[in-house]
């Protein structure tokens, strides 16, 4: 059965956006226009599901009356929503739900949120803890921040996008939480690139350390996801380095505002930084490996 209730527009259609797309189309949602700054990426999402590709997030939301968005950072964001613009998602705001999915600092989450509200539209935070597979699979980890009422009228289509739906709070709060997972998971990835380059330079079996992590206190989720990946070096993206950066940047900019000094935190931004520096940016997270291997470091 065509689920009539929702008309969806999807602004963005990266590797996670294209795949929330394939997954709301495979459960017979009404997904009715596209839009990206890849044109040509819109245009064969577009195709593949029969819906529209557009050249503005404005088409997105004429035809639409909920909006997902999945951009990369705030100024994307800034720009989809910007003020006075033809283009902007604003101009359609009036008696929309936009679901905004991307990670970006709580502060514009809520500006977002109010830029909506004053427009007649409802506004919503999804904030995603999970990556391509879960996308297309339809279990995602969700962090939601905005009215209750919008989280209510949004519940359903969301528990066909995820695995874990939770409600975080007023807008801005899934974000500061959502800053809060990448924070501590981009310093776990770091942290066991040390430990197996390290492994690596005192001529251990990278094999058997993975499997005494995994059985002892070193254990974590980025050993399961990453550990092997480093030891390879098979760093095909599913969560950029340039994504890890920001990430931690927004989290330290958060410790910065409440007067908190996070050098763990701080240090793993650098290590990201750096593989942007470097031309890794568009590599997996994993590829902070690269910078703790002896045998790599010049690579």
């Amino acid at each position: 059965m065509v689920q009539s209730k929702f008309r969806i527009g999807i602004v963005g259609v990266g590797r996670m956006g294209a795949n929330m797309a394939r997954r709301l189309h495979d459960l017979q949602y009404q997904v009715v226009a596209v839009y990206d700054t890849e044109g040509s990426r819109a245009q064969a999402l577009a195709e593949e599901l029969g819906c529209r590709a557009v050249s503005t997030p404005a088409q997105v939301a004429e035809p639409a009356d909920t909006i997902l968005t999945v951009v990369p950072d705030d100024a994307a964001m800034r720009h989809i929503y910007a003020l006075n613009t033809p283009d902007s998602l604003l101009r359609h705001a009036a008696d929309r739900l936009f679901i905004n999915c991307a990670t970006l600092s709580p502060a514009l989450q809520a500006e977002v949120h109010r830029l909506v509200e004053d427009r007649g539209g409802s506004s919503l935070e999804a904030c995603m803890a999970s990556s391509i597979p879960q996308a297309r699979q339809g279990t995602l980890y969700l962090m939601c921040g905005g009215r209750p009422e919008v989280f209510a009228r949004a519940t359903s289509l969301l528990k066909d996008l995820s695995a874990h739906l939770r409600y975080i709070g007023p807008a801005g709060d899934a974000a500061k939480v959502k800053a809060l997972v990448n924070m501590v998971m981009n310093a776990n990835t770091a942290a066991l690139a040390e430990g197996l380059g390290l492994a690596s330079a005192l001529g251990l079996d990278l094999t058997m350390v993975r499997e005494v992590f995994s059985q002892t206190g070193a254990n974590s989720r980025v050993l399961e996801t990453d550990g092997e990946d480093m030891q390879q070096r098979a760093h095909d993206c599913y969560f950029s380095a340039a994504h890890a950066a920001k990430d931690s940047g927004i989290a330290c900019s958060l410790a910065a505002q409440v007067g908190l000094d996070l050098p763990l935190a701080k240090a793993t931004y650098d290590q990201y930084r750096r593989l942007i520096t470097i031309g890794k940016g568009e590599w997996d997270k994993s590829a902070v490996a690269e910078l703790t291997f002896k045998d790599r470091l010049a690579r």
